[in-house]
């Protein structure tokens, strides 16, 4: 059983700025390890990984305007990933 690790790559502006710097944000799997991660990063996109730093990042409960019902946001998982001098991986 293999279990997906990288759900997708993360495109904002502050990920963009991060890309000039080799760096590269990612969703990964909640149970994703930082060496798993790495492993998986280096077989997917072909490069080598220099370092991993990983945030979870709490689901918030948002209000619904005009109504009394409410949402909660999913907790996720990034993983910021530090790459070669050189390397890049090619943003969607």
């Amino acid at each position: 059983m293999t279990k997906e690790i990288i759900k997708k790559q993360r495109i904002t502006e502050k990920s963009s700025a991060l890309s000039v710097q080799n760096r590269y944000v990612l969703d990964v799997a909640s149970d994703a390890r930082k060496p798993e991660i790495a492993d998986a990063v280096e077989k997917k996109y072909g490069v080598h990984v220099l370092k991993v730093r990983t945030i979870n990042v709490k689901g918030e409960t948002k209000y619904i305007r005009g109504t009394r019902r409410t949402r909660v946001e999913p907790t996720i998982k990034k993983a910021i990933v530090t790459l070669k001098d050189g390397e890049r991986i090619e943003q969607v």
